[in-house]
């Protein structure tokens, strides 16, 4: 693992930095620096603009499709940067992240300019349609079928927990063209428009009153017979590659967000007196301890990355099961802090804007972030890859331990 940066990414560090300061407001980088609900909302209609100006979006896509052709190390660089400044990065995860990097990894060229172009510019909106009712960790299982009628695909089945397919434009989706085909095959990767006849979406209401998880129905729902990203039946193949895209560039800085939790939960402890409890204290080390390893453990990734000594399965795996698993005690640890008043909605409902995990609140049910966060932690051992099948491929694929054997009815 090595943490030196070679000149060439330093130097555009630097690069990164100039305008960063150049572009955000005045004061951005001044201690105690805050905006009113109106310059909130205005900074963020001008920012995405700025972003756009700037080259920053997509800037890892290659210069013929708008991007910059950065390489991994630079994407790195500038996902740090923005995270030091504490700068929204503009991100359509769903877009920017996964589906426009499979579309350029696996796209007809006709894809290419049909698709990346509204994902570039925040045109074109996206969410996921992988998890079914009875198809989520054991995603190859899914249900939902698509028959070719003609010059379109005929789509019948559910998708759940599919975040922002209420303000989705298109759906990027696994259905299974071939029944008759093996477990993992038959299955292929199409990209749906949302706004249609035949397709209704259902808001999932969680405890806190947030509705970003959806479940999905599709009901002789259409799409272009060429909307098929990768090839017919390759759709797995495929949705790997997604997956794959999920670590990205953030490897080395998704700690942050940890970090930052955790010195708010340090100073609710100072500020009513639990840091003087010797188990308080003794916890408050313990979720230190694993904010540090979630950042060397990005370095791994990091370096992993760099190198290609494809190890990326067995790193994701370990460090999804961590830091869930880590999240869900430092947020139970925030609640054992805050006592009593944790049961206090204490928050301004939705006037904040998004709640961590990118949900929405509500004004009739006004949490605080370290509540909103301790709701979605409970979810954060599940999605993604539960943490016992996490365990599983560990095991299976890391230690060369059997199989677990299935269980049949």
């Amino acid at each position: 693992m090595d943490l030196t940066y070679p000149p060439d990414a330093e130097s555009f560090r630097t690069e990164i930095r100039a305008w960063l300061e150049e572009n955000l407001p005045e004061g951005w980088f001044d201690e105690g620096f805050s905006m009113t609900p109106e310059e909130r909302s205005r900074f963020n209609e001008e920012w995405t603009e700025r972003l756009f100006k700037g080259g920053w979006i997509c800037a890892s896509w290659p210069t013929e499709y708008e991007g910059k052709g950065l390489s991994t190390l630079q994407q790195v660089v500038l996902t740090e940067e923005f995270a030091r400044a504490g700068a929204p990065l503009r991100a359509d995860f769903f877009g920017d992240t996964l589906v426009g990097p499979t579309i350029l990894q696996w796209g007809t060229e006709e894809q290419k300019r049909k698709f990346l172009p509204g994902i570039l510019r925040g045109e074109t909106s996206w969410c996921q349609g992988f998890s079914e009712p009875n198809s989520g960790s054991d995603l190859a299982s899914l249900q939902t079928r698509a028959v070719l009628d003609g010059e379109e695909w005929v789509i019948n089945g559910q998708k759940v927990w599919t975040t922002q397919a209420q303000h989705a434009e298109y759906v990027f989706l696994l259905a299974r063209t071939d029944p008759t085909a093996e477990k993992h095959a038959g299955i292929s990767y199409l990209l749906v428009p949302m706004h249609q006849p035949g397709i209704e979406v259902r808001p999932i209401t969680q405890v806190d009153g947030s509705a970003e998880f959806n479940e999905v129905f599709f009901n002789d729902a259409r799409c272009p017979k060429d909307d098929v990203v990768g090839g017919v039946g390759n759709g797995w193949k495929v949705a790997n590659t997604t997956l794959g895209f999920e670590r990205g560039s953030s490897a080395t800085t998704s700690y942050r967000r940890f970090l930052k939790e955790w010195e708010r939960v340090v100073d609710d402890a100072r500020a009513n007196g639990k840091d003087a409890d010797p188990l308080i204290r003794d916890r408050l080390v313990r979720s230190w301890i694993d904010t540090k390893i979630m950042q060397v453990n990005g370095w791994r990734t990091l370096t992993d990355s760099l190198h290609g000594t494809h190890n990326a399965a067995l790193l994701s795996a370990c460090n999804k099961m961590f830091w869930s698993e880590s999240h869900r005690r430092t947020m139970e640890l925030a609640m054992d802090v805050l006592g009593m008043r944790a049961q206090i909605l204490e928050g301004t409902g939705s006037a904040e804007g998004l709640l961590p995990g990118h949900r929405r609140g509500r004004d009739d049910y006004p949490v605080t972030d370290l509540q909103a966060s301790f709701f979605f932690s409970r979810s954060e051992t599940i999605w993604g890859g539960t943490a016992e099948i996490q365990r599983n491929l560990v095991g299976e694929r890391g230690l060369g331990l059997p199989k677990e054997p299935s269980v049949k009815p």
